[in-house]
């Protein structure tokens, strides 16, 4: 069993001993510190709740909407829904904030509460650190019955969400009408299967060849859109002979694509191409994180405009997009913040502009691929022992590298050239993440085992 309090949100496994696991003592406790925060910072008693569509989502829904009523607050019931709708509805309903009910790519065991601030965004590091004070005091008064909070159901978002889409100047429908795309989805039986489909014949696309989109949260494979999961949707595009396939997460907030051969269009580059579209209509600046490929500052630059790295963390993207008033930015996994229909990741705009840029590109999804600066990332670890010096060790790896150009954000960033590497330690498990990007994966690889190598030699 396992119980993760970090800035981004209550996640964990369903069931256990309290304090344990994401059980029932846990979710009321930490839903009624929430309402509390919420009404104490905004003096607003409404909060938006919706979920994806994990077996436990359910009797989470019904904790978590209890708990809100229980100490005064009115809800608004969005059901089955994405991270990103939820976040549109937020400050769209004047709420004083917003739950959503999900793990996001972990697998059917988790369950997670994120929560979202008046604007519709994730809490700060600060203010969840706040929140979780207020938890741990259990100095919480539960509304008398006169008082108890109402419960509105509202499933007209998605159609809004849609709406608010199709009206962004860069969202090209008779482009993408005209291409008469071959599409083939993959929705892993969550909210996507009702979310994608909808978009995709808003979008004027006729042909869907469906995967799993039925919302009964049984995920067929791993809900992380990683290559080594997405060997049917692969075949399917093959079998098809569709123009590309799309793949999403749970709860719709990551991307990725398949290219008409079956092969994968990466994940990093989801954020490369849709970065790319906007770009050529408008010069400005990008951000994504440290650990995300440097073709997306590549494309900027070549743009004329400027890109910048964040910590990782989707907060952190955000904070640094608003501080330097990027266009377009987010994270490598698939990713998409377009700040112009809102600050958060959202697959369901990176659809729509990444069809309008393939469409009025003429090419294929591979060709539109090859077009890019070409580097492979190679995600590596090195386990230590309890109690280890992390962050000396890092220090060493900082001095033996200090003629590098170096950024100690969020751990240690090393630039040589083209290629990086990233040590980041685990706030969870006595390990150090090791990230490098080269032109191609032997290089890559080869990078990250000259950098364990130092590592060692600090150990």
């Amino acid at each position: 069993m396992t119980l993760i309090k970090s800035i981004s949100g209550i996640r964990g496994t369903i069931g256990g001993k309290a304090g344990q696991g994401l059980t029932p003592a846990d979710i009321v406790k930490f839903t009624a510190a929430y309402g509390k925060w919420i009404f104490s910072k905004t003096g607003n008693n409404k909060v938006v709740v919706g979920r994806d569509a994990r077996i436990s989502g359910e009797m989470v829904r019904n904790l978590v909407v209890g708990t809100l009523q229980s100490i005064g607050l009115n809800v608004v019931d969005l059901g089955l829904s994405t991270t990103p709708t939820v976040e549109i509805a937020v400050p769209a309903e004047k709420a004083g904030g917003g739950i959503i009910l999900t793990a996001s790519h972990n697998p059917k065991e988790w369950n997670a509460l994120k929560l979202l601030n008046e604007k519709g965004e994730f809490i700060s590091d600060a203010d969840g650190k706040e929140l979780l004070k207020i938890a741990d005091s259990k100095d919480i008064i539960f509304s008398e019955v006169d008082d108890l909070g109402s419960v509105t159901y509202d499933d007209s978002y998605l159609q809004k969400h849609i709406d608010q889409i199709l009206a962004l100047p860069l969202v090209d429908v008779e482009a993408i009408k005209k291409a008469d795309f071959k599409i083939a989805i993959d929705c892993v039986n969550s909210s996507g299967g009702i979310f994608i489909p909808a978009l995709l014949d808003a979008l004027g696309v006729k042909t869907v060849y469906k995967l799993f989109c039925e919302p009964n949260g049984e995920f067929p494979h791993n809900p992380e859109p990683l290559p080594e999961h997405l060997t049917e949707i692969s075949a399917t595009v093959v079998k098809n002979k569709a123009d590309l396939g799309i793949v999403v997460d749970p709860d719709v907030d990551r991307l990725c694509f398949v290219n008409e051969d079956g092969s994968m269009f990466g994940e990093e580059y989801t954020l490369v191409a849709v970065a790319d579209y906007v770009l050529s209509q408008q010069v400005g600046n990008t951000v994504s994180n440290l650990s995300s490929t440097r073709a997306l500052r590549d494309i900027t630059e070549k743009a004329g405009g400027r890109y910048q790295a964040s910590a990782v963390g989707e907060v952190n993207v955000v904070n640094m997009m608003k501080d330097c008033q990027a266009i377009i930015g987010g994270e490598g996994n698939g990713g998409i913040i377009y700040p112009e229909l809102h600050y958060g990741r959202d697959a369901l705009v990176g659809i729509a502009l990444f069809l309008s840029h393939l469409a009025k590109s003429g090419k294929s999804i591979s060709a539109l691929k090859a077009s890019y600066p070409s580097y492979h990332i190679s995600k590596n670890k090195i386990v230590l022992a309890q109690g280890m010096d992390v962050d000396g060790i890092l220090k060493k790896m900082e001095a033996k590298y200090r003629l590098h150009h170096l950024s100690t954000i969020d751990g240690l960033k090393i630039e040589f050239g083209n290629e990086w590497v990233h040590l980041r330690k685990s706030n969870t498990e006595p390990i150090i993440r090791i990230y490098s990007e080269s032109a191609n994966e032997a290089k890559a690889n080869k990078l990250a085992k000259q950098i364990i190598a130092d590592i060692k030699t600090f150990i």
